[in-house]
């Protein structure tokens, strides 16, 4: 993997740093990720990693090809998608070791 891969990004007192998907907590909280759309376009959404117990306790057919990460396209529509990259945002404060 290219050195540059990993992206450092400074805003006010926060530091955002993009990371492997593979590193990404997939525990059901909302996370910044980096993915390409169909159009070759990288986008940066809010996202949630939905195993297939979450998704099924959500009513209708679900089966294991749809577990993974989910994004709102609009207000009324999700799309699955697969991420490249989480965003991790911390305060400077909390980054003082490294």
């Amino acid at each position: 993997m290219p050195y540059d891969y990993f992206r450092l990004q400074r805003s006010d007192n926060h530091m955002r740093k993009e990371l492997p998907i593979a590193t990404a907590p997939k525990d059901g909280r909302k996370i910044t990720v980096v993915w390409t759309d169909d159009d070759d376009q990288r986008n940066e959404s809010i996202a949630q990693y939905r195993t297939l117990a979450q998704l099924q306790a959500g009513g209708g057919q679900w089966d294991e090809a749809d577990t993974g990460w989910w994004t709102f396209t609009d207000s009324k529509t999700q799309r699955k998608i697969e991420p490249t990259a989480w965003i991790s945002e911390m305060d400077d404060d909390e980054d003082s070791d490294t």
